[in-house]
């Protein structure tokens, strides 16, 4: 076991779509490679350009064969935006939907904290636990599995994401592409708001609006809007957008067209896109952008929206949360939102031995949770859908 650990090493990797991808060949920043020949792993920061690397060898992604994901402590993380200032921002948003100058604009924090083995810095980790994201992604795997799950590690390009994503940003089979927005969260399925659904749709109408730059007319429909759909800890509105791409249009124009996300930025999105900086202390980064997989010999891909998503940078490590702030939000609900989305994963991030993170802890404090070595970045299981209403 700690041989074939030894051979993975800080070597890259990426684990995507259920599959383990070794043998670095390239990396590019160049979206038109994605059109030409072999198996990609994409990387779509929301603020930075694009990390496209095609490997040489896919195959299932097989056990993990390493140590245990050794976290931060538990207390150790800070935050971007704290209460006052995020619910500072709700109600600034609150007053720009009510000039008419926006509808609804994503607002988020990115918390953070230092690691002890950095293995940006150091390579080689401890040989019973390790701060690589790759033990981090089968950390996940474990305690929080998701369908749209990732893990890359670049090291000579700065890239260590882990990413337990619900979200799907765009998928292409040939020249049919959808996109699976999530707008809405609640603890329970009986649980959603008005405020829920108006976001979900007003995403949906602006998703359409995006595929409609790129697909042939007429082609772009809604077969799912408004799905219940169950995940750790949680429950998700989740609509399903799908077109049929014209002839001309490749992963370039598809991704120029609908990136970053509408579901987490708003709308319209250059307007929100101008309320995000100004009230967003730091850049997201890796947060909000996009992790996924195209195979260009087959013209099939499947791009997530990172978020559930964890990056480490200079010895830190990251995590973003956020939500869609409309007219009917309220700050302290808008907070209370970023708690639910962060409390799960981050009491899987901070893992040592002793027991698990209570449920009515604060995200960032409290206990830490105990992590077993289990398979590696296994598909994510399929979201568990409880009522829906289709068109």
């Amino acid at each position: 076991m700690g041989g074939e650990h030894s051979s993975f090493g800080a070597h890259p990797l990426a684990v995507v779509g259920g599959r383990l991808c070794t043998g670095l060949v390239d990396v590019t920043s160049d979206l038109a490679a994605l059109e030409r020949a072999g198996f990609w792993a994409v990387v779509l920061p929301f603020d930075s350009p694009p990390v496209c690397a095609r490997f040489a060898s896919v195959r299932p992604s097989p056990l993990w064969p390493g140590p245990q994901w050794l976290g931060p402590p538990a207390d150790a993380w800070d935050t971007s935006l704290d209460r006052v200032s995020f619910e500072h921002g709700v109600e600034s948003i609150r007053s720009s939907i009510a000039a008419g100058d926006v509808y609804q604009v994503n607002l988020t924090r990115v918390l953070s904290a230092p690691l002890t083995d950095d293995p940006a810095r150091h390579g080689e980790s401890s040989t019973s636990t390790s701060a690589d994201v790759a033990a981090l992604g089968a950390a996940l795997a474990a305690g929080n599995p998701a369908p749209f799950s990732a893990v890359v590690r670049l090291p000579e390009q700065g890239v260590h994401v882990a990413s337990a994503s619900p979200e799907r940003f765009l998928a292409r089979r040939g020249p049919i592409v959808w996109s699976s927005p999530i707008k809405g969260t609640a603890s329970t399925p009986q649980g959603f708001l008005d405020k829920d659904r108006a976001e979900n749709v007003m995403i949906v109408d602006l998703v359409r609006n995006d595929l409609g730059r790129v697909c042939e007319w007429g082609t772009v429909t809604v077969p799912a809007l408004l799905a219940v759909e169950q995940h750790p800890g949680l429950f998700h509105l989740v609509s399903t957008v799908k077109g049929h791409m014209r002839s001309a249009v490749g992963w370039p124009e598809l991704i120029d067209a609908t990136f970053p996300p509408g579901s987490v930025t708003g709308a319209p999105k250059v307007a929100a896109l101008d309320h995000i900086r100004r009230l967003e202390p730091v850049p997201r980064g890796l947060y909000c952008g996009a992790i996924g997989w195209v195979d260009a010999d087959r013209q099939m891909g499947d791009l997530n929206v990172a978020i559930r998503t964890f990056w480490i940078d200079e010895g830190r490590l990251h995590f973003g949360t956020g939500g869609g702030i409309t007219y009917g939000s309220t700050p302290e609900g808008e907070w209370s939102e970023t708690e639910l989305k962060a409390h799960h994963l981050l009491s899987i991030a901070s893992s040592t031995n002793e027991a698990p993170l209570p449920s009515r802890t604060h995200a960032a404090t409290g206990p830490r949770a105990q992590l077993k070595k289990r398979s590696w970045w296994s598909p994510g299981a399929e979201p568990r859908t409880r009522r829906s209403a289709i068109r």
